[in-house]
């Protein structure tokens, strides 16, 4: 993705299907994040589909429908797709049904391989020719070496999710991806596929699981799934959710209620990049500004622009220009006539940092999410990336000192804009 697509309908309109992360989106940890349940009801109300998706193998999807439902989310437990299910659909895609196989991980992820037709395995007596490797707190020693000497006589190796790390109330733990490494270790063997975002999988598998249950609730012949271009990814993280679009060709819309901030995705490599981003899940709800690149000769207030190293985008009423001098701000009015007064900018900034939903005073970026300033800035530092190595204006060291200044400038009170709520 090299530049953010607009949408002239909200995407809760524009798509069929939305295909949305939970931890950091829907809530974090036991807490509901705000507006979060509210924006899904209406989004649904509005005729998308919503579908969950985790790279959590261990939590059955019934408990995970429990804590939505607790936050008044009318979820059914089909529409949880865990990295277990997806996992177990896998891998009987690839072997014929009722084969042995040998599953390392929580009961949710053994429940799921047999409800997908295959047999479940416990010792390399029984001879599996798949592993599906997962994760959850129990896990033994035994069971490694399990999975690791079936996968040395042959068995084909697949896991749940490639997570190194996991959070846990007492501080930072080995993922399901370090016991992974384990069994890579000994064996010398990598993994055929993996459940879990970044791969898309998950989300193709997603698409597969709403036909069936269309085909099961309203007719009896097959539902076709509903067309990727129809889908919408949605998460908080780029190296997870939003590669695993770009690696499916899904659209995506990045929220900042998680753990990504605004210089994380300025600085994004291409398959990083989200098509949308918004403050939060009202994002699904409102149409998206296109970003527009202004430097064909003439800058935003119309005069004949003789600097050729310098680079004008606007999105809404926010213009951002690029050159030796970094990253520098304006505000516009509709007819792009461009306003550099202190009091203009003073009073965009603190509508950004308020997060107001409706700036439209002569100062404000007159956008309803208060984002456009962050889009054009965004694809502004995405140019000069890919553009490293030939026409970029900044690069390198100098991009990034540009970026921190500029998060500086408008979010001083951190770099998450999740808090400006």
């Amino acid at each position: 993705m090299s530049s953010w697509l607009a949408s002239e309908q909200p995407l809760c309109e524009a798509y069929q299907l939305a295909l949305v992360d939970l931890d950091g989106v829907v809530y974090v940890g036991k807490l509901p994040i705000d507006y979060a349940a509210s924006a899904l009801i209406e989004a649904e109300q509005h005729g998308m589909n919503i579908e969950y998706t985790t790279n959590n193998s261990s939590r059955y999807q019934s408990v995970v429908a429990e804590q939505l439902q607790s936050f008044h989310l009318p979820v059914e437990p089909w529409q949880v797709i865990t990295s277990s299910v997806v996992a177990a659909r896998m891998v009987a895609h690839h072997v014929p049904q009722g084969s042995p196989v040998l599953a390392v991980g929580a009961p949710h992820l053994q429940e799921e391989v047999e409800r997908a037709g295959l047999k479940l395995v416990h010792t390399i007596e029984e001879h599996p020719v798949a592993v599906i490797q997962g994760w959850y707190p129990e896990i033994t020693w035994n069971e490694l070496a399990t999975a690791a000497f079936a996968v040395e006589q042959g068995a084909s190796y697949f896991v749940t999710n490639r997570d190194l790390t996991i959070p846990r109330e007492h501080g930072v733990a080995p993922g399901c991806g370090s016991l992974i490494q384990a069994v890579i270790n000994a064996t010398g063997i990598e993994p055929v596929d993996s459940a879990g975002k970044p791969g898309s999988a998950m989300y193709d598998e997603a698409r597969g699981l709403v036909a069936e249950h269309q085909t099961q609730q309203y007719t009896t012949q097959g539902v076709e799934p509903i067309a990727i271009r129809q889908c919408l990814a949605v998460g908080d993280r780029l190296d997870t959710d939003i590669e695993a679009a770009n690696r499916g060709g899904y659209d995506s819309l990045l929220v900042l209620t998680g753990v990504t901030d605004a210089r994380m995705l300025m600085l994004a490599q291409p398959i990083l990049r989200p098509t949308y981003v918004s403050r939060d899940l009202r994002g699904l709800l409102v149409e998206h500004h296109a970003v527009q690149r202004l430097d064909d000769g003439v800058s935003a207030d119309g005069a004949q622009s003789g600097h050729s190293a310098e680079r004008i985008w606007q999105c809404g009423r926010a213009i951002v220009r690029v050159s030796v001098h970094g990253l520098q701000t304006e505000v516009a009015s509709e007819t792009r006539e461009a306003y550099t007064s202190r009091e203009a900018l003073a009073s965009t900034h603190a509508a950004l940092a308020d997060g107001s939903d409706s700036m439209d005073n002569a100062g404000s970026m007159g956008n309803t999410d208060g984002l456009d300033l962050l889009r054009a800035a965004s694809q502004a530092c995405w140019y000069e990336l890919d553009h490293a190595q030939s026409a970029a204006v900044l690069k390198g060291s100098a991009l990034e000192k540009a970026v921190d200044r500029f998060v500086e400038q408008w979010y001083p009170n951190g770099r998450n804009l999740r808090n400006y709520e």
